[in-house]
């Protein structure tokens, strides 16, 4: 995320400007991506994925993830843990058919083969405008397909509206994350355990919030309370909320 509308050297956003790409399995390179891979998790990304596993967050979390000091000195960035196969290790979601989470799959692979950045300014409507950038690797062929895409159609076909304002969310919770809110208590202390949980941890803090009654506490419309109480990604918008008033 940055406030410049400058650029490093050698990347300069596509705007209206078409691109050639398209993945399918008829391509020598299906699923090399899937391999020796680094990806961050988001914590839409968990929440998508956990329920797509039919799994609890922590158990997702166990078995799936690791956490790795990031940028953010003072929080913990959550990545895909990979699985070994052979001499390789591979995202474990990877089968001979494919992604088999392909429908809920994380934002790094809904994204790809573009990368986002963010500028927050207070003049735009909307409070944000967003660039797109093409993201070329060499072992990469679908940049060598013939299909032509815009980065709108990409967006819509790829489903990334609501990746991207959640998203857009995390991103100002990891901004006052990097500000250390938890001055005094030390890493993993109560607070930051607490902020963990509410931004990765769903169902963890679906029971915190039940038995603190967080919801009593606030100002929201039947209607709202209804859709938190039913779903994770209403959840994890209140989760941000609370800790912006409550925690940090």
């Amino acid at each position: 995320m940055t406030e410049e509308t400058s650029f490093p050297d050698g990347m300069v956003p596509l705007e209206d400007q078409p691109f050639r790409f398209r993945c399918h399995p008829g391509v020598a390179c299906f699923t090399m991506c899937c391999r020796n891979v680094d990806l961050d998790l988001y914590p839409y990304d968990i929440v998508r994925l956990k329920n797509s596993l039919g799994l609890d967050s922590l158990s997702f979390l166990e078995t799936h993830t690791r956490l790795h000091q990031g940028d953010n000195n003072y929080f913990p960035t959550v990545k895909l843990q990979l699985v070994a196969a052979g001499s390789e290790w591979v995202c474990p979601f990877l089968s001979q058919q494919g992604c088999s989470v392909y429908r809920d799959r994380p934002t790094g692979c809904r994204t790809y083969p573009l990368e986002r950045a963010v500028a927050r300014t207070q003049q735009r409507r909307g409070g944000r405008r967003d660039w797109y950038f093409i993201k070329h690797h060499d072992y990469c062929l679908g940049h060598r397909e013939e299909d032509e895409q815009t980065v709108q159609h990409w967006l819509r076909s790829q489903r990334l509206e609501p990746y991207n304002m959640m998203n857009d969310l995390w991103a100002g919770i990891d901004t006052l994350l990097a500000s250390n809110p938890f001055k005094g208590e030390g890493s993993g202390g109560p607070r930051q355990q607490l902020t963990f949980q509410a931004c990765y941890d769903m169902d963890g803090f679906r029971r915190y919030a039940d038995q603190n009654r967080l919801l009593e506490g606030y100002p929201l419309d039947r209607d709202r309370r209804r859709r938190i109480r039913r779903s994770d990604e209403e959840l994890l918008k209140f989760a941000f909320e609370w800790l912006q008033s409550a925690i940090l």
